[in-house]
């Protein structure tokens, strides 16, 4: 293991939960091991554990993103990781707003519905 999967792992962690990363790791098979550590490595060891933004703002722009590019089945994921990196569902929602303005209304529609179930479901889970 690289040091720079072990830094990603640990951050993945402190961003997405144990709970989350174990789930992912148990159901990683020879298969998709390569992408499983890509991500580590790339995502979680580099670009989540550099200091030059904080967590709420990188929360907030890869909620941004994820809705700009339609990527709407990871928007569940990061809006959870929320209550980790700071970011309030006021953040979120401005993060949206600019999806709205900048990339198109439907795409911001369906991450704020995405993002208002999530968080339903968080405050009732407690």
């Amino acid at each position: 293991m690289t040091d720079r999967h072990a830094t990603g792992m640990a951050t993945r962690r402190a961003v997405l939960g144990d709970a989350h990363v174990d789930r992912a790791e148990a159901g990683t098979t020879e298969f998709d091991a390569p992408f499983q550590r890509l991500i580590t490595e790339t995502a979680w060891g580099t670009l989540w554990s550099d200091d030059t933004i904080s967590r709420r703002e990188r929360s907030m722009l890869t909620l941004a993103l994820l809705a700009a590019m339609g990527n709407f089945e990871e928007i569940p994921m990061h809006i959870r990781a929320t209550a980790r990196t700071g970011a309030t569902e006021r953040d979120v929602m401005q993060a949206f707003l600019h999806v709205a303005v900048y990339a198109g209304v439907p795409k911001a529609n369906r991450a704020i519905k995405l993002a208002k179930d999530t968080f339903a479901e968080m405050a009732a889970e407690g």
